[in-house]
């Protein structure tokens, strides 16, 4: 968990596909946080890409840095626990100009059944599964 989190974090930017009927939708995002020993990521109750989620849980996240890339498959659970949120956010200082924990709309999920597979052209495949 902590070598995905690493990943994405150095990274700077990945992208979160979700399901939408029957159509993808793939969107950047900047957070990965580790919270009780679970992966979280951050988004808000009022956006789309968590209408979809709250639909089909499952998701995948890509990201590429220094020439390897990362393939992340998993289910998002919702956390609407104040002291996960704070957590979030006080790691993500800039959040705070669009998300409190107590607006009632800032959401975060944890990465579950989680499978990460990072490649290269140069090596094989490293899977983390947590």
């Amino acid at each position: 968990m902590k070598e995905t989190q690493e990943f994405l974090k150095n990274a700077g930017v990945y992208y979160l596909a979700t399901i939408d009927g029957d159509k993808p939708r793939v969107r950047p995002f900047g957070t990965a946080e580790i919270f009780e020993d679970k992966l979280y990521i951050q988004t808000g109750k009022s956006k789309d890409v968590f209408k979809q989620i709250e639909k089909n849980s499952n998701v995948e996240i890509t990201a590429y840095n220094n020439g390897k890339w990362i393939r992340v498959e998993a289910k998002l659970v919702p956390d609407d626990r104040k002291e996960a949120i704070k957590d979030m956010l006080d790691k993500n200082p800039d959040l705070r100009s669009m998300y409190d924990e107590n607006d009632g709309n800032a959401v975060v999920l944890y990465l579950k059944d989680a499978t990460a597979t990072i490649y290269s052209f140069t090596d094989a495949p490293k899977i983390l599964t947590f």
